[in-house]
C-alpha cells in the first residue's frame, strides 16, 4: 500500500512539474516573456486564478494558454485526489491502530496471533467460532486493508520486535499462535515471547523438520507441521477413509449432522471444589454428551475414562456430542 502511495505520489508530482516547465519555457520562448513573466503566467493558469495576462494573447498564444488550462485541471485535479487519498489513509490507519489498541488495554487472557496467511486464517476462524478474544499480528498493511473488521483486531508491524508483542498485551496473554511462513521468524518469535511471559501457552508452525526441536527448545509448548499432517491426512484417507472422514467430523461446527468436541475444565464440572467421581456427575443424562477423554492435573490422558474415576482440581473433560447436545452442555456448565 505504501508503494502504491508512492509511486502515484511520484507520478502526480512529476505531472505538475512537467505541467508547470511547459507553460514556463512556452511563455519564454513561446511568447518572449522574461522568465519572471513566464513563471507568473504560468502561476496564474495552472491555478486559474483569473489575474490579468501580462501583455495581450495573440490568437496562437490563446490556443497555448487554452491547452495549457485544460491539461493543468485534469493534473492538478488527479494530484489533488491522490494527496487527499494518502492523507486519509493515514489518519484512518491511525485511528484504527489507537482503537485496536485501546481494546487491547482491557483484554486479559486473550491469544495472539503472529501472521495472517493461510495457517493464521484458520485459526483466527476456529478462535472465533468459540468466542475466544484474539488479536493479530500482521507485517503486510495490503492485508490488514482487505481483512480489518469489527470482529478482527489487527497490530501492523513485525511480531519479531519486542515493541510490537508487548503492544499485543504479551505479557496479559494466554496463548500465541506462530503462524508466520518463516521458521526463523516463529523460533525468534518464540523465544521472545517466552522470555516476557513465562506462563504463556506457545503455539508454533514449522515447516521443516529440523525446526522442530530448535522451536521446542526455545520454548514451544506444542508446533505444528502443517505439511506434515496434510500428508498424513492424505495417505489417510487412502488406508483408513471412513475413520478419517469421522474424525474430520469432530471438528465441524455448525451443521446438523456433524458431531462436536469439547473440553470443560473441572472449576466448570465441580463449581464448589469438591472432586467427586464421573459417574455422579451424571452429564449424559443432563446433556446427551459422552466423556471420551480426561485430562490429569499433571497433563496425563486417559481414553475412555472408568465411571468411578474421580475428577481432580485442574483436571478437564473431554466430551463429544452433536452441536444441540454441545450447547446443552454449554449451557448447563455455563462455558
Amino acid at each position: 500500500m505504501k508503494q502504491l502511495f508512492s509511486s502515484k505520489i511520484t507520478v502526480a508530482i512529476l505531472l505538475l512539474l512537467l505541467v508547470f516547465m511547459t507553460g514556463v519555457v512556452g511563455f519564454h520562448f513561446f511568447s518572449d516573456y522574461s522568465w519572471i513573466d513566464a513563471f507568473y503566467m504560468t502561476v496564474i493558469t495552472v491555478t486559474t486564478v483569473g489575474y490579468g495576462e501580462v501583455m495581450p494573447l495573440s490568437p496562437q498564444e490563446k490556443i497555448f494558454v487554452s491547452l495549457l488550462i485544460i491539461s493543468s485541471i485534469f493534473i492538478v485535479g488527479y494530484a489533488i485526489s491522490v494527496i487527499t487519498e494518502y492523507i486519509l489513509s493515514k489518519n484512518i490507519g491511525s485511528l484504527r491502530q489507537k482503537k485496536v489498541q485501546k481494546k487491547l488495554e482491557s483484554m486479559h487472557g486473550h491469544i495472539i496471533v503472529c501472521g495472517y496467511g493461510r495457517n493464521g486464517k484458520q485459526a483466527v476462524q476456529k478462535l472465533a467460532a468459540y468466542n475466544r478474544p484474539f488479536v493479530i499480528i500482521e507485517k503486510d498493511e495490503e492485508i490488514i486493508e482487505r481483512f480489518s473488521d469489527e470482529k478482527n483486531l489487527f497490530i501492523l508491524g513485525n511480531a519479531i520486535e519486542d515493541e510490537v508483542l508487548l503492544k499485543a498485551g504479551i505479557e496479559r496473554a494466554a496463548t500465541l499462535i506462530c503462524a508466520t511462513p518463516n521458521d526463523a521468524d516463529n523460533l525468534f518469535i518464540v523465544l521472545s515471547a517466552r522470555q516476557m511471559n513465562k506462563n504463556l501457552k506457545i503455539i508454533s508452525r514449522a515447516s521443516e523438520e529440523t525446526s522442530y526441536k530448535k522451536l521446542k527448545l526455545g520454548g514451544a509448548d506444542n508446533v505444528i507441521m502443517p505439511d506434515k499432517i496434510g500428508g498424513d491426512h492424505m495417505a489417510s484417507l487412502v488406508v483408513v477413509p471412513d475413520l478419517v472422514e469421522f474424525l474430520d467430523n469432530l471438528t465441524v461446527s455448525g451443521q446438523q449432522d456433524s458431531i462436536n468436541v469439547e473440553q470443560i475444565p473441572f472449576e466448570k464440572m465441580c463449581p464448589h471444589g469438591r472432586e467427586q467421581a464421573i459417574k455422579d456427575l451424571d452429564v449424559r443424562k443432563k446433556t446427551g454428551c459422552s466423556i471420551i477423554g480426561y485430562r490429569g492435573p499433571k497433563g496425563e490422558y486417559i481414553v475412555n475414562p472408568e465411571p468411578s474415576l474421580i475428577l481432580q482440581k485442574n483436571s478437564k473433560l473431554i466430551l463429544i456430542g452433536r452441536p444441540e447436545q454441545i450447547e446443552s452442555l454449554k449451557r448447563e456448565y455455563g462455558v
